[in-house]
């Protein structure tokens, strides 16, 4: 079998199990799988573009794609007059004081002269007047802020834009944390960078949660408008009631199908658009150079490569990548929750997938984050449905019986963990390994 038949053959296995689940279970269902198999390929692409082109260790992706869906928030909500009243300005000044406070203190430190340590205290002391001084302005701004109807509001709003364009900002803001944390860790030991990872992660969902006036906390951001047609509208519509009609359907089920098929159809376009630039870049010349740097970063150095470069740049790429998956993630929820960014537990997932469908390979990871989250979602079902089989003999109040229907849903982890060790078993590369040219 040649190796292209062998990968067409997997992704159509992969089809063919998502088929089972609307035949077997619902189409709804289905596709709804469908949309988060299609974001969770493009945060494994991001991730793929760090460690599959770099040898990047990235252990912060929650906390990047946490980004992106604020940018869903601060792109399509409404502006809140009120807040902007009480405090908008607060906010602005103590902004542009940081701003100056920041470009002051890389001014002193490129540009004052003298030993080492007068340079860092001097950086030090003009970083802390900056921030008391913001402090002054921000903190007032804040609680007027969140005190105007904070059961309903509470944070300044957005700019009331379409929330496609959040899709772009939410890869702007990834970047842009990216770089700060690369400027920083990058050129020294790879752990350093795992640990940078990590804790940027944690910082932002942290900010995220405790901050109301940015996106309201902890209380959520619901309500987020949409790019495709509400079920509701559809079913209120003559034409589609004629249509379900002929269909035989009922509009109610039909309208969840085409809601879920119109989110497709969007996510599908970008996934294509970020695997075709990806496979582009891998293929060219700076593809062939990252490789190299991976495979040997002294031997490029001594070629003239400069490393630590090319690590931000391809770094900030991938968090690039992570942060529009991130956005898309918010607008098909429908709101944005702080809480649910667990950047330890979906950030092992999101390396499983990567891992599972082949480091180093575009294909490999679109195939392994839809099958793993694929798994993530029917493990439970699937392991419901194996301990209903195995104690199929047992009386209906055995206690072992009951003990076994309820641990159903702890097959997620034990499922994860049984798919990475087979294949770590019996295709060590992955399921579609790297093309080594």
């Amino acid at each position: 079998m040649t190796l292209s038949l062998r990968n067409t053959g997997l992704f159509a296995v992969m089809a063919l199990m998502i088929v089972l689940v609307g035949v077997m279970q619902s189409w709804s269902l289905a596709f709804a799988i469908v949309n988060l198999c299609l974001i969770s390929a493009i945060m494994a692409l991001g991730v793929n573009i760090q460690w599959g082109y770099a040898g990047l260790l990235n252990v912060g992706v929650m906390g990047f794609a946490a980004l992106g869906g604020l940018a869903g928030v601060l792109i399509s909500t409404e502006p809140v007059a009120e807040a902007w009243s009480a405090g908008g300005t607060g906010i602005i000044i103590s902004l542009i004081i940081a701003v100056i406070t920041i470009a002051m203190a890389t001014l002193v430190y490129t540009r004052l002269k003298g030993t080492g340590k007068m340079r860092i205290w001097a950086t030090i002391l003009v970083a802390f007047i900056g921030y008391f001084i913001a402090r002054i302005f921000f903190e007032p701004a804040v609680e007027a802020i969140e005190s105007v109807e904070p059961a309903r509001t509470g944070f300044l709003g957005g700019f009331g834009l379409p929330i496609i364009l959040a899709w772009i900002v939410g890869g702007v803001l990834a970047a842009g944390a990216a770089w700060v944390v690369g400027k920083i860790s990058l050129g020294l030991r790879s752990d350093y960078l795992a640990i940078a990872t990590l804790g940027i992660s944690e910082i932002i969902v942290a900010i995220l949660k405790n901050e109301d006036w940015l996106a309201r906390g902890v209380k959520n951001v619901s309500g987020l408008p949409r790019p495709v047609p509400y079920e509701i509208d559809l079913q209120r519509s003559e034409w589609f009631q004629g249509w379900a009609t002929s269909l035989g359907a009922t509009p109610v089920e039909l309208s969840s199908i085409f809601v879920k098929l119109s989110y497709a159809s969007l996510f599908a376009v970008v996934l294509l658009i970020v695997l075709w630039l990806s496979e582009r870049a891998l293929n060219s010349p700076w593809g062939r150079m990252m490789r190299a740097i991976r495979d040997n970063e002294t031997a490029a150095n001594a070629m003239g490569k400069d490393v630590t470069a090319r690590h931000l740049q391809v770094f900030v790429l991938g968090c690039a990548v992570i942060g529009v998956a991130g956005a898309m993630l918010t607008t098909l929820d429908g709101q944005f929750t702080p809480a649910s960014y667990q950047p330890l537990r979906f950030t092992f997932l999101i390396w499983v997938m990567v891992i599972v469908g082949g480091s180093g390979n575009n294909w490999g990871a679109v195939l392994g984050g839809f099958l793993i989250w694929f798994f993530w979602i029917e493990a439970e079902p699937i392991g419901l449905w194996l301990m209903d089989v195995i104690t199929a003999g047992m009386a209906e109040d055995n206690p072992l019986r009951i003990h076994l229907l309820e641990s159903a849903a702890h097959m997620r982890l034990m499922t994860m963990g049984l798919i990475l060790l087979l294949v770590l078993r019996f295709t060590p590369q992955g399921l579609i390994p790297e093309r080594r040219r």
